[in-house]
């Protein structure tokens, strides 16, 4: 009766100590290649784990052999043996059937033809294997293949305990491929509607999204850049609260409420953002959501003395940083803005104009490239400052390359979006790295564009 009791003690333990490689971390293939690890000697005398690729190629991925010194053996059988496998093996049985397969090491060695993978199980010599698959919903994940040798006894509720220990796998690497679905959705929504910007005359608009190191973290953020009807361009930053799909979804609807009403409307910042909080409000969106707008614009007597109005205003959001043109950095206003978007339509927005001269660089973001889990957003923006003086001399495209580097080292803890623009002089032809003149086809070719 003890040794009954100490038998089911050690398979609990077992199965523990799998749930919580498994649930530990989010590389749930490294988790599982681990598994061999945790059931020898326990359950068998060595053990193979075989995980499917997505493309349904099966792979093995880890193996552990209780002699230490048969183990640089096992690892070379386990490089060797699948492309030397026929269709009929135990591993492509298990595989089509989802059952578990019993076979003695005999007969897998006749089906494989003379070559490395035969000699190293003829020295590997098993007496029999039992391959095990990792059933998630509906399909076969991979397999864990037990070998025992000659004179070990195969008990049957250790079979059971090696099954249990594949089931928990195969459940966990499907978790892992609906969540890695479930970001790449999610992701490539976000990327199908943020499209390139315009490039008006002697203005250089650069963009960058990066998504965050997170699935779950995947959501609201967005950029965009466009011209209005009058041939003023705009940029825009926002943020939808919310890291899913559906943060994602409310992401694009806002982003086209708001392209329609400033390309219809040709209306400025303020008006703009209290269109679009009506709309919500109208359409009962029932979403929240930070954004900042700027618009650029140029009058005759501007023009000729190098100056660019910005004419901005901020719902919630971070406000835009400036770069002069002598590597200076103005901060335009404190990080608070107005009201976010879609909890009072009727409320009150302020608009801020800045005249910039030619060769300002103006950066809008968001809060995923300053925000740490150990630091507060002024610290962020002390960083993000400090960074841009730094770097004022690159050209556009390095230059935010070389922020999302330095900042967030290309994982950032939140999703990242930048749109930035570089007003280059206009009495100079346009320069070579901001790319060709493109604009549409239907916005005034203006003398004077911004």
């Amino acid at each position: 009766m003890q040794d009954r009791a100490e038998r089911s003690a050690s398979r609990l333990a077992i199965l523990a100590q799998v749930s919580a490689e498994l649930a530990r971390t989010l590389d749930v293939p490294a988790a599982v290649a681990h598994l061999p690890r945790v059931v020898v000697p326990a359950l068998a005398d060595f053990a193979i784990v075989t995980v499917v690729d997505p493309d349904g190629r099966p792979r093995d991925v880890g193996s552990w052999h209780s002699d230490p010194a048969a183990r640089p053996l096992l690892e070379r059988y386990a490089a060797v043996r699948l492309d030397s496998m026929p269709a009929v093996s135990p591993a492509a049985r298990a595989l089509v059937s989802g059952e578990a397969v019993r076979e003695c090491s005999e007969t897998v060695r006749t089906m494989l033809p003379p070559g490395e993978a035969r000699d190293v199980v003829r020295v590997l010599d098993p007496h029999s294997a039992v391959v095990l698959p990792m059933r998630g919903r509906g399909r076969t994940l991979g397999l864990l293949t037990v070998y025992f040798r000659p004179g070990t006894e195969v008990a049957d509720e250790n079979l059971a305990t090696a099954q249990d220990v594949a089931d928990r796998a195969g459940l966990a690497l499907d978790n892992a491929r609906l969540y890695n679905a479930q970001q790449q959705l999610a992701e490539g929504l976000q990327r199908s509607l943020l499209t390139e910007p315009p490039e008006p005359d002697h203005a250089e608009i650069a963009v960058r999204y990066l998504p965050a190191a997170e699935a779950a973290r995947v959501g609201g953020d967005w950029y965009d850049a466009f011209l209005q009807p009058g041939g003023t361009t705009m940029l825009v930053i926002g943020d939808v609260v919310g890291h899913d799909t559906e943060a994602a979804a409310a992401m694009g609807q806002l982003r086209s409420l708001l392209r329609g009403i400033a390309t219809y409307s040709d209306a400025g910042p303020v008006e703009v953002l209290r269109g679009l909080d009506a709309s919500m409000a109208t359409l009962q969106t029932g979403t929240l959501a930070t954004a900042a707008i700027a618009r650029f614009e140029q009058t005759p007597e501007e023009y000729e003395r190098g100056l660019t109005r910005m004419r901005w205003a901020n719902a919630g959001h971070l406000p835009p940083l400036v770069v002069n043109p002598d590597g200076t950095v103005a901060e335009l206003a404190t990080w608070r803005g107005d009201l976010l978007l879609g909890v009072d339509a009727d409320t009150r927005r302020r608009e801020n104009v800045v005249t910039l001269d030619r060769g300002s660089t103006v950066l809008l973001y968001t809060d995923g490239l300053i925000e740490r889990r150990d630091a507060d957003l002024d610290s962020g923006l002390v960083r993000l400052r400090d960074a841009l003086i730094e770097l004022a001399g690159l050209p556009l495209q390095e230059m935010l390359d070389e922020l999302l580097e330095r900042l967030v080292h290309g994982r950032p803890e939140d999703d990242v979006a930048l749109v930035a623009v570089r007003l280059h002089r206009q009495d100079r032809p346009r320069p070579a790295e901001a790319g060709p003149n493109r604009v549409p086809p239907d916005v005034p070719d203006a003398r004077t564009p911004a």
